[in-house]
């Protein structure tokens, strides 16, 4: 047995059966053998199946229960990860106590069935540590609309949008990327998690002209049966820096709108069965980390075999995600948005709006109104200047931000940018449709675009806020963008500054101006304790954001 430190990941090795005796070891289970397992750092167990299995991704299932001291039951799926290699990966949500596991599973002969271990739960101890590694994983409560930390804490979402990531980029680039994210307020990231189309081709490669890497050697076939480790133990590493950073990897399986370059995508035509396995083999790949599953990419999601499809991958990963991370479906333009409303597995909606630089916020009031209550956002407004420089550009995503959340939207914000959304090279890579790229710029230019603060500087500015349960209100003023915690707290957005009457003692009576473009405090104030009373800011013609706090 071995113990290393990768990442803030503890990496435990348990020769299963072959090899043993070249490490010194007679037998997994002849010693009882104790580590550390720090509260939300993931903990590793690698296995050695002793039989060859024709396909093992599609053939073998075991698992490991982790049984707490105090008798909780952590259930984690053994993934395949080449050769007869298989591992485990587990996250504990405790802080003390010791944890004992067992695996189960994998066939007669397999070698992976009833292997023991046991390790002591501390506290985490990280150098640089995140929203995650201090609060616990994200999930939304059953008929909540905001992301809840473990521990309780509320968190928005503010998401960009990197979809290509994952088969394009590289390490280093992904450091880049991450950094500038981090350091703008940003906590998730949008990923499809293989390149989805059908038809498009180009050489195997993250740096060569119209390259990418392959998840599935069938997915041109339309199935999802010849997985390829390699590729996702380099996704492996791309995760790591993302939640070293503090951003959580938005999991889309395979897409089902436009894809990378619209050359038809797999999402579409893969079976119910095909794409529920894969959702299965991410949540025991990556389920042990910061991890939101988006099961349905860019589609009306109406279709009946999409439905039998979505249905199955959502009931999946509501079995196999022990830590229950957030689960939903982000739309295409024309959708209903209100596809599997009704289901346990599912718990936020994203509508999206399209790249005409429209502000439609009523996309987002429309599915607040949705019964059973779910999460709502916009996952897909327009994209910072795809098609021509000026779309949605600078001031413009601020303000979409704001309208948004303020319209109903309040399980967080998402931003995207034209030749970013799909890891463009550089400027001049081509087949790369003109629509959906920014003229003269590759991913690191338009990494930089100025509206990619505004976003994040909405989410620094209600850092710490208790979020929980905020409902869009327009009658505690006079028809003004607001959202209320009846008695805890009112925020309140005036697009062009100015003052605002405060109407209902709902509102708590202290409040601070904050301007939106800087999230610097402008001015604070107090409300006069009666009916009727002006909120003013400190600008006109400017926007500003109030925020009423009872503390």
């Amino acid at each position: 047995m071995t113990c290393q430190f990768r990442s803030a990941v503890v990496l435990l090795i348990f020769g299963v059966c072959l090899g043993l005796a070249d490490r010194g070891v007679t037998d997994a289970n002849a010693t009882e053998v104790a580590t550390e397992c720090q509260q939300w750092q993931e903990v590793e167990l690698e296995f050695t199946a002793e039989q060859e299995t024709s396909n093992p991704y599609t053939d073998v299932e075991a698992w490991v229960d982790f049984t707490h001291d105090d008798g909780t039951i952590v259930r984690r799926q053994m993934f395949w990860d080449g050769g007869q290699t298989f591992r485990v990966r587990f996250a504990s949500p405790l802080s003390s106590g010791r944890w004992n596991w067992k695996s189960t599973g994998g066939g007669e002969g397999s070698g992976l069935d009833g292997k023991t271990g046991s390790f002591a739960a501390t506290q985490a101890k990280v150098d640089s540590p995140t929203d995650f590694t201090q609060h616990g994983f994200w999930s939304i409560p059953k008929g909540g609309r905001n992301l809840i930390h473990a521990d309780g804490t509320a968190r928005l979402l503010c998401a960009d949008t990197a979809w290509a990531l994952p088969w394009r980029a590289t390490v280093d680039q992904v450091e880049t990327y991450a950094k500038d994210r981090r350091d703008k307020g940003y906590n998730a990231a949008l990923l499809m998690t293989v390149q989805p189309d059908l038809k498009t081709t180009g050489p195997r490669s993250r740096t060569e002209a119209e390259g990418f890497e392959v998840g599935f050697e069938d997915l041109p076939q339309g199935t999802l049966t010849k997985l390829n480790p390699g590729y996702f133990q380099t996704f492996d590493k791309l995760v790591d820096v993302l939640t070293s950073h503090g951003i959580a990897p938005v999991y889309q399986p395979v897409f089902h709108g436009y894809g990378w370059k619209g050359g038809g995508t797999a999402g579409n035509v893969v079976s119910a069965e095909d794409y529920a396995r894969y959702c299965r083999y991410l949540v025991a790949r990556y389920g042990a980390r910061p991890a939101i599953w988006l099961v349905g990419g860019d589609g009306p999601a109406e279709k009946a075999s999409i439905v039998e499809q979505l249905n199955a991958a959502g009931t999946e990963i509501e079995k196999w995600d022990a830590y229950q991370q957030p689960t939903g479906i982000h739309y295409s333009p024309h959708a209903k948005n209100r596809t599997h409303q009704d289901k346990a597995w599912l718990d936020f909606q994203w509508c999206q709006t399209g790249h005409s630089g429209e502000h439609i916020a009523e996309r987002v009031a429309d599915m607040w109104r949705n019964r059973p209550v779910k999460a709502v956002a916009n996952g897909e407004p327009t994209y910072e200047n795809i098609g021509r420089t000026g779309n949605g550009a600078g001031w413009w995503q601020g303000h979409e931000a704001w309208c948004n959340l303020t319209a109903g939207g309040t399980m967080g914000v998402v931003y995207g940018a034209g030749s970013l959304w799909q890891w463009r090279l550089d400027a001049n890579e081509p087949g790369h449709a003109d629509w959906c790229t920014a003229p003269g710029a590759g991913w690191r230019e338009a990494l930089d675009f100025e509206g990619s603060k505004y976003p994040g500087i909405a989410a620094k500015i209600l850092e710490g806020l208790p979020l929980a349960n905020m409902e869009p209100n327009w009658d505690c003023t006079y028809g003004r963008r607001g959202l209320l915690v009846p008695g805890k707290l009112f925020v309140l957005y005036l697009p062009e500054g100015g003052n605002s009457a405060i109407l209902c003692r709902d509102v708590p009576r202290s409040y601070r101006v904050y301007d939106p473009k800087t999230g610097k405090v402008m001015a604070e104030g107090t409300l006069e304790d009666k009916e009727t009373a002006q909120a003013k800011s400190d600008s006109s013609g400017e926007p500003r954001v109030l925020v009423f706090t009872a503390d």
